[in-house]
């Protein structure tokens, strides 16, 4: 007999997995944040980072209710429903994104390894892809613990870091507002930063099942977007103390470490870095795993067993190591993201805006179920 979801489950957990699959690569390491806030100054990137957090709960709120409403807990499922016929351009589209968000992490986390330990750039890389298909081939308990507790460590890490970045430079980080007036394009920063990201609502799709009705759709996407953007906004804050030099590091976490000057601390920092990696990588593999067990078990009537989600993530992971390697963190923010996120916008946010929308108001009046429709291949 299956228990009833608790409150954490129903209300809190989507947004965890969200941030889990948003925080990756470039927000860990501050290089996101660089990339698509710095520009437009600590005033401006203020206001880009708000307007990014407002999307993404509006979005995925809209999303949660949609999904309920088709009872699609996988992103096929969910997108046949959005798209019908043309669901396929989403598949396509996430596979490529899904490389290049696991190249992301891969770099990231080589970029760590070279920084902290000295290693080879692809050593971290390595390590890193280790874990994600540990956890990804045990399933949805494995994962879900994950986001539990990657995000205690993580939260409580940030908040140190803030701490201890306002006792070292804190008159740094106030002055840099006084000194720098906003600045034009925060609109497009916002904008194009929360685009690319929220693919992360389509990870978190397996986490809905444990939603009874619209409420909790509604409490969890709202919930969703503070809770990936409030960690960035405090490592912003950070950032802004070195303004506009930081702009160009690599690592703008670890230049910042380096300044606290606090070596036991800058581990700590770095590994929280690296199981965000983790967390965001497995949420990423997670969601094309659970896509394929559903089809699976509804073709054959079985079970998709750890071998053959072991199977899968290799493949995945493998080919991101490559990318990775090829191209490196800095050019794969500044492109990669780039592309992913017209495309994001054009198969997924304004279809769900409009049609998904339609729908939802037109099926209002109508009972909501939480399982899971059959994938038909």
């Amino acid at each position: 007999m299956q228990t009833r979801s608790t409150w954490f489950q129903r209300i809190i957990l989507p947004g965890f997995a969200f941030k889990a699959v948003v925080i990756g690569g470039g927000y860990a390491t501050g290089r996101e944040l660089a990339t698509y806030f710095l520009p437009s100054g600590p005033w401006g990137g203020l206001l880009a980072m708000v307007l990014s957090m407002a999307i993404w709960s509006i979005v995925c709120t809209t999303t949660f209710l949609f999904a309920l409403q088709t009872r699609s807990t996988d992103y096929k499922a969910f997108f046949r429903h959005l798209l019908g016929p043309f669901w396929p351009l989403f598949e396509v589209a996430y596979f490529c994104a899904l490389i290049v968000i696991l190249a992301v992490f891969a770099a990231a986390a080589g970029a760590i390894g070279q920084s902290l330990l000295g290693w080879p750039v692809i050593a971290g890389s390595l390590v890193l892809m280790a874990g994600i298909v540990l956890v990804a081939t045990w399933g949805n308990d494995a994962v879900e613990r994950l986001f539990k507790y990657v995000t205690v460590f993580l939260y409580a890490t940030y908040a140190i870091f803030v701490l201890l970045s306002l006792w070292r430079f804190g008159n740094r980080m106030t002055g840099a507002f006084t000194q720098h007036p906003p600045m034009t394009g925060w609109v497009a920063g916002g904008v194009t930063y929360a685009c690319y990201n929220i693919i992360a609502a389509v990870a978190t799709l397996p986490v809905t099942r444990h939603m009874t009705g619209r409420r909790d759709a509604i409490a969890a996407g709202l919930l969703a977007g503070p809770l990936a953007m409030v960690p960035a906004i405090l490592f912003f804050l950070c950032m802004v103390a070195y303004f506009p030099q930081i702009a160009g590091e690599v690592l703008p976490s670890d230049f910042l470490l380096q300044k606290l000057n606090l070596p036991a601390f800058r581990a700590v920092f770095q590994l929280m870095i690296f199981s965000a990696l983790l967390e965001s990588g497995t949420g990423s593999v997670h969601a094309i795993n659970e896509r394929i067990a559903h089809a699976y078990q509804s073709r054959r009537g079985r079970t998709f067993s750890k071998p053959a989600r072991l199977g899968v993530t290799l493949v995945l992971v493998t080919g991101s190591v490559f990318v990775a390697a090829r191209f490196g963190l800095v050019q794969l923010i500044a492109s990669g993201y780039t592309w992913l996120s017209y495309t994001i916008l054009a198969i997924f946010i304004l279809p769900l805006m409009t049609l998904g929308v339609l729908r939802l108001i037109r099926q209002r009046r109508e009972p909501i179920g939480v399982e899971a429709s059959p994938a038909a291949v």
